[in-house]
């Protein structure tokens, strides 16, 4: 992963986003007495075997920048600021 070939960028891309997506479903799909989080940590594991830090890294990020546009449409749904909508879901 650490060199830069044509197409190899996309391919990464790919690999990170399906491994964000494994992550969510975990949590979206667990049953009440399955473990979510649990599973979503599996796969923060095998990401850390197979890519390392910097895909762990990149997963995490692909999962915010997602989670950020998710955001941004249910804050314009409801007439707010991305970002105050942010603060009021994750604020202390």
């Amino acid at each position: 992963m650490g060199e830069e070939r044509s197409g190899q960028g996309e391919s990464v891309d790919l690999y990170l986003r399906r491994r964000a997506y494994e992550s969510l479903y975990a949590v979206l799909c667990a049953d009440h007495g399955s473990d979510g989080a649990g599973r979503a940590r599996d796969v923060a594991r095998a990401v850390l075997d197979e890519a390392g830090i910097e895909g762990l890294a990149g997963v995490s990020v692909e999962l915010s920048l997602k989670l950020a546009a998710a955001l941004e449409r249910i804050a314009a749904d409801q007439g707010l600021a991305a970002a105050d909508l942010a603060e009021i879901w994750f604020g202390d």
